[in-house]
């Protein structure tokens, strides 16, 4: 695959490195390796942010560096460091070397390459000057607080960044991609009377800056933002109990990645730690049930050319009318398996080893009618908007903090309720889906999985959900 110029100009032009020479030291470090590749990294990242009605924070990070892996069945060797030099490259090949010895393996074969481009390539750190993002800061901040007199608290932050990868194959083949990413994220504080609540709301993917400094766009995400605080000051103490729970279309996906996503990639299978393990081809979920992992949707925040291993990601259906069908996959798990790889082999950076991991993981739409669902539920609460939780990733256990929620009576929403949590285990939660609605959404563009201490961006979507008897805590006293 022929790189671009900007991968042309990063590592072989500005950091001096002799592309023949590299191929010859990463060929001799990963001989008699199963499997292995020379990562190479730049980035260029800087994040705002507008609190109290002045810039707080601003900065501005460069970073740049190398890991080079070699695989050995199981085993791993890694080394890495910040300075691109074939010096600094040499060292890590002499270090990676001890994983095979005496192992006399084949090299796996490099991945297909592929001529598609989800996204662009342009630095969205060059696109708007600083003084003008700093002034859509403050007429954020000066239109949230003209909304509404109960506004106290405005804090917005604007993120983006640039990251140029080039991965190196011991039989000289090189990939490359270059991924923008941007974020804007509005957070309102409203009070009344002694009572504070918030509500958030935020936007992004692989694009530039361009659509955020839209007044249209902007606004919208203020407005949410406030609505959503607005509507918790209203708010009553959540019930507690086991009863039905419709989860909103959208951002609500994120328990699903949780609670089952994580399940279902490839490592915890073959190590056999997962609830799914051993049970491909089963009922694992209620029918009309289908979930997939899809690394190939345009500028989403989750998707990527290819992995972090040089692999094309594609859709990969995890779930199909309740059976499971298959796993996420990175090389050295796939190859373990006797599987090919999914393209959902990711690192956060050159300092860590990639790993099956998830990019964007929806369910599919259903036929059901959202208002239909709803008008369905005799007693229960429609929860629309989730903040943190807790999860065991192995079992899937979960705790959810609603940030957003209603009471459902007689098939009415009704009050918003405050202080309500999702209590459950995902492979249980999949089985008491009792309806799927037509009404498919993914989120705005959020969010960032954490994994063995490396975060990445994702995408979750879902339609509108009913989940049949499942716990709630809240923080109602007892009549």
């Amino acid at each position: 695959m022929t790189v671009t110029s900007a991968a042309q100009d990063l590592f072989f032009t500005r950091a001096g490195l002799d592309r023949p020479r590299l191929e010859t030291l990463v060929n001799d470090a990963l001989h008699g390796a199963d499997d292995g590749e020379l990562f190479l990294e730049y980035s260029q990242s800087e994040s705002l942010g507008y609190d109290d009605g002045r810039l707080k924070a601003a900065s501005f990070d460069i970073s740049q560096g190398f890991g080079l892996r070699a695989v050995s069945g199981e085993q791993t060797g890694y080394a890495h460091a910040s300075e691109l030099s074939e010096a600094a490259i040499r060292r890590a090949a002499a270090t990676v070397r001890a994983v095979r010895a005496g192992h006399g393996g084949v090299m796996s074969a490099s991945p297909q390459p592929t001529n598609r481009h989800l996204y662009g390539e342009d630095n969205p750190l060059n696109e708007i000057p600083f003084e003008k993002k700093v002034e859509l800061l403050q007429a954020i901040d000066a239109y949230a607080r003209a909304k509404d007199p109960r506004v106290r608290q405005v804090s917005v932050s604007l993120a983006g960044s640039w990251q140029a990868v080039a991965i190196l194959r011991a039989d000289g083949v090189l990939v490359e991609d270059i991924r923008p990413l941007v974020r804007l994220n509005v957070s309102v504080v409203a009070g009344q009377g002694d009572r504070m609540e918030s509500g958030s709301r935020g936007a992004g993917g692989r694009l530039g800056y361009a659509q955020f400094f839209d007044p249209a766009h902007w606004q919208a995400e203020v407005d949410d933002a406030l609505r959503q605080a607005l509507v918790n000051l209203e708010s009553v103490p959540a019930p507690a109990g086991e009863m039905n729970v419709v989860l909103g279309p959208g951002w609500p996906g994120v328990l699903l990645h949780e609670a089952i996503g994580h399940g279902l990639e490839g490592d915890f299978n073959r190590k056999k730690t997962s609830v799914f393990a051993g049970l491909m081809g089963q009922q694992v979920a209620a029918k009309g049930v289908t979930i997939v992992d899809d690394g190939t949707l345009e500028r989403r925040r989750g998707s990527l050319t290819v992995d972090d291993e040089g692999t094309p990601t594609e859709c990969t259906t995890l779930i199909e009318d309740g059976i499971l069908k298959g796993f996420m996959y990175d090389r050295m798990n796939a190859r373990l398996m006797g599987r090919a790889s999914t393209g959902n082999g990711r690192r956060q950076s050159f300092a860590h080893n990639p790993m099956p991991r998830m990019t964007n993981t929806y369910m599919l739409a259903g036929d059901r009618d959202p208002a239909e669902i709803l008008a369905g539920v005799r007693n229960g609460i429609y929860a629309v908007n989730f903040g943190g939780g807790q999860v065991d990733i192995t079992s899937g256990k979960f705790v959810f903090s609603c940030t957003e929620a209603y009471m459902v009576e007689n098939g009415k929403v009704g009050a918003p309720i405050k202080g309500a949590t999702l209590i459950g285990a995902g492979a249980e939660v999949l089985k008491k889906v009792q309806a799927v609605g037509n009404d498919l959404k993914l989120d705005t563009g959020i969010g960032t999985c954490g994994k063995s201490g490396q975060g990445v961006p994702v995408g979750v979507g879902q339609p509108t959900l009913l989940i049949g008897g499942l716990t709630v805590g809240g923080t109602a006293k007892a009549a």
